[in-house]
């Protein structure tokens, strides 16, 4: 992903300027006596800035402005180095993008580790209620940048195209696998569509994402939390008062 170029380094003498030198003739001669060839400079300029802080800079304007949106010179500006810069470092455009979907998406995970609930109703009314107070957070760009990913990379190459459709399955994939577990552990009843249920979830939480970006409030996210909720399958009779068990046992 890092795409870093190293400066070169001073270069050693030829051969025949070497021996030029040590018979005291060529430029470097001065009455028999040779003066020490000065090392070449390494090329181009060594970074001077924070690459972790640049990355963090450069997702807020990919958050706001969308792919396709956001210029190099929107980058520059925001990340304060200039474009040869950031081609040194980063790649490209592209290559940036991809190292900022993958630093947004660690952060999102490290601050809502959902599956850890030991329910799968309480996982994902975890997740939701998470989106709904970070997609309407004054601290950053509202809604999901995912999300404007997906709606702002039509004219992307074909690679970036794919490697977010990837991440996209993924993120449906561990919902699909925590509904399975939870009809393993009985707190999902047994014959749920595990897929057509994740695939809910997932239409559920791009709907948010839009709703934030067109000024949706907290209190109405958590209002299509709590009527999403509603929808989960629930499980009955002993099964219910097993996993409610379960549950008290990990809090």
């Amino acid at each position: 992903m890092k795409r870093i170029s190293s400066a070169a380094s001073g270069a050693i003498p030829g051969a025949g300027q070497a021996s030029a030198v040590a018979a005291g003739s060529g430029p470097h001669a001065t009455n028999g006596a040779t003066s020490p060839v000065p090392p070449r400079k390494p090329r181009g300029r060594p970074r001077s800035f924070d690459r972790a802080t640049a990355l963090e800079s450069a997702i807020e304007v990919f958050w706001a402005k969308g792919y396709e949106g956001t210029s190099i010179s929107d980058l520059t500006a925001a990340m304060g180095i200039n474009p040869p810069s950031l081609y040194a470092a980063f790649g490209d455009k592209e290559r940036l993008f991809l190292e900022a979907v993958e630093r947004y998406e660690a952060s999102q995970g490290d601050s809502c580790p959902y599956c850890n609930e030991p329910t799968a109703r309480g996982a994902f009314e975890k997740l939701l209620t998470y989106m709904a107070e970070e997609l309407t957070s004054a601290k950053h760009p509202r809604g999901c940048m995912l999300m404007m990913a997906a709606a702002t990379s039509s004219s992307a190459s074909v690679e970036l195209q794919a490697a977010l459709a990837k991440r996209r399955a993924e993120s449906r994939a561990g919902m699909k696998a925590r509904i399975e577990q939870g009809i393993k552990d009985g707190d999902v009843p047994r014959g749920t569509d595990a897929s057509a249920l994740s695939d809910f979830y997932v239409t559920i939480l791009n709907g948010m994402s839009l709703q934030a970006r067109d000024g949706a409030t907290r209190k109405r996210m958590l209002a299509t939390v709590a009527q999403a909720m509603s929808l989960f399958p629930a499980v009955a009779g002993k099964a219910a008062k097993k996993a409610v068990g379960r549950k008290k046992e990990f809090a």
